[in-house]
């Protein structure tokens, strides 16, 4: 769906909001009835062409006695959901009053199945209905929905020569459209906007960050896709359809199953719809409702694929506080055994929690199949660097890195987001790691690989082409170095936080000392240096060189020594300003001395 087409549905659902509910809802709440009445009109256009058969089935079994109707009526209905009510959506545009029109509608939404019910549930849609109904805006909301001038079903409006009036609304497209508005509504009404919503264009790079380095190891097999902060689903869905085309490119075959987790009750809700309407089946069931951090929702599970946005900046407080507090989590996901330290903990600050998705997701990787499992994962900058030595963040890169986990970290350009114009990173991880990958990272700076857009979609002023994408990806693959991409050992980000100490003096000079003869340190001496792990010699060799040579009576506290990891782009990227020739500035200088000269004497004389 083109740009133009996609604002005019935008504008078309804003105007629905600012005509029929405006003096009735604050903008902000505006989305209280648009979101769920655009997810009811696209299940109930999809129901529209099997109406007629779901209610002679339905009458058959009411005649017949049966209770238990919902797969009878979804086989009529020809989808995994139906609506038994007498009532097409389109059928309660005209009543003749407002509690008609109230009891009708409260019969047409009770007609859905129980997974729709559920979904419902989750918008509380139903709490809004009173008010639509006593403000005399019910009917016109549910006009404007059905109008003929947009088209929010899953598949393309025809026209009577066969041709396509209006294109499809696919899932992604949906969630473009549910996060544009309800950016619009909380901007309306001064709140923030939400969270960061994955354009399609990073969604497409991020499948094939983890597609195409084992498209040629994918087999006639069944394969798992896993997204730990779901949203609508998008992820997940454009994920499905690049593993079938390469699986197809490939002459495979294979069984594609979603499993995902949301807490938003909104976005949730979007995503069992979108399932719904794709076949529903045992993959509505997969997408869990509630905290991934506090609450696994596959607390047993492992996955082939993982592709994730969490959510950066925001506050897992609650969430640690479900956990035990900060201090008492014990979730093997983030605390564990590792590299001789029991009990090593990774708990970042809980102003910000987005490294424990990718933990998360970690610990989800298959450890006994060939191809292993490959995790693909948005995070802001704080991801790279935030955390001292020993500190929560710093513990969570060393165990990922220490542990050959990290293929490639990307730099995406700035203002690819919708709601952010932060700079982001894609984190690509394998356990499967290819030979010449092995001990070994690569950094890309795409930042400057971008093609403006011809309007702003919120804070989102580029995109990446599908050129641009190809030419990310075989930098990817080609793992070389040049102006775009950087490899490093893994040792290379790693470094010693060592605590170096120096004696007090006594009044003649020289070292004071304890009852042991040790040296009593002076605290107001006390440094620490960053040692980099790959430092030629280790840490003896940098006192030896680069300390004792200014400060003879230093020594390092070995108790207090830490190992730490950080990942600069500004350092490995940093370009020089390139310094212009004197013979420039020189040439310069004597052009505007000719430009100038006599000036100071005409301004003296104009001033007599």
């Amino acid at each position: 769906m083109d740009n133009q087409i996609y604002n005019q549905i935008v504008s078309f659902i804003w105007g629905i909001a600012d005509d029929c509910l405006r003096d009735v809802y604050v903008r902000g709440k505006y989305r209280d009835v648009i979101l769920p009445m655009t997810v009811i009109r696209r299940l109930d256009v999809v129901l529209e062409e099997t109406k007629d058969e779901v209610l002679k089935m339905k009458e058959m079994l009411d005649t017949a006695g049966v209770t238990n109707q919902t797969e009878a009526l979804c086989n009529a209905a020809k989808q995994s959901f139906c609506n038994g009510s007498e009532f097409r959506l389109r059928d309660l545009t005209s009543r003749a009053s407002q509690q008609k029109l109230k009891a009708d509608f409260i019969a047409y939404l009770d007609g859905f199945s129980p997974n729709v019910q559920e979904i419902l549930d989750k918008f509380k849609f139903r709490n809004q209905i009173d008010t639509m109904v006593d403000a005399d805006i019910l009917g016109a909301v549910i006009e404007k929905f059905v109008s003929p001038t947009i088209n929010l079903a899953p598949f393309p409006l025809l026209d009577d020569n066969g041709g396509i009036r209006m294109p499809a609304l696919n899932n992604h497209t949906m969630g473009t459209l549910f996060e544009e508005l309800i950016r619009r509504f909380n901007e309306e009404n001064n709140e923030e906007a939400g969270e960061h919503f994955t354009p399609r264009d990073v969604v497409e790079l991020m499948a094939d960050l983890i597609f195409l380095p084992v498209a040629d190891q994918i087999k006639d097999s069944t394969y798992s896709v896993y997204d730990a902060a779901s949203g609508t689903g998008g992820m997940l869905t454009v994920s499905q359809d690049r593993l079938n085309e390469l699986a197809r490119r490939n002459n495979r075959t294979v069984s594609i199953h979603l499993f995902g987790q949301e807490i938003n009750p909104e976005t949730y809700a979007i995503t069992k719809a979108d399932l719904l309407l794709k076949g529903g089946g045992a993959e509505v069931d997969n997408i869990a409702y509630g905290s991934t951090l506090s609450s696994d929702g596959f607390p047993s599970r492992q996955f082939d694929f993982m592709l994730s946005n969490p959510p950066y900046g925001k506050s897992w407080k609650s969430d640690a506080e479900k956990m035990g507090g900060k201090k008492g989590i014990q979730d093997t996901r983030f605390v564990t055994d590792f590299a001789g330290i029991p009990d090593f903990g990774m708990i970042p600050r809980t102003s910000d929690g987005q490294l424990l998705f990718l933990l998360n997701n970690v610990s989800k990787m298959k450890e006994t199949t060939e191809l292993g499992s490959r995790i693909a994962e948005v995070h802001n900058g704080s991801s790279l660097f935030t955390g001292d030595a020993g500190q929560g963040e710093s513990n969570a890169r060393r165990y990922l890195i220490e542990r050959d986990l990290v293929e490639a970290i990307i730099a995406l350009p700035e203002n690819m987001f919708y709601n952010t114009g932060i700079g982001t990173f894609i984190w690509v991880l394998s356990n499967r790691k290819s030979g010449i990958r092995k001990g070994k990272i690569q950094l890309i700076d795409a930042t400057s690989l971008k093609s403006p857009l011809r309007k702003n979609l919120g804070k989102k002023n580029c995109e990446l082409t599908d050129d641009i994408r190809r030419q990310i990806i075989e930098l990817f693959l080609n793992f070389e170095e040049n102006e775009y991409s950087k490899i490093f050992d893994n040792i290379a980000f790693g470094y010693y936080k060592v605590t170096v100490l120096r004696p007090q003096l006594g009044e003649d000079g020289k070292p004071l000392r304890d009852k042991k003869g040790k040296f009593i340190a002076d605290k107001e001496l006390t440094d620490t240096e960053q040692i980099p792990l790959d430092y030629e010699g280790g840490i003896k060799a940098f006192m030896t060189k680069e300390v004792l040579p200014y400060a003879p009576d230093a020594w390092i506290d070995e108790k207090q020594t830490k190992i730490g990891y950080e990942i600069s782009f500004t350092k490995h990227f940093y370009k020089p300003v390139q310094l212009r020739e004197l013979s420039e500035i020189v040439a310069d200088i004597r052009t505007l001395e000719a430009e100038t000269d006599g000036l100071l004497e005409e301004v003296l004389v104009w001033s007599e």
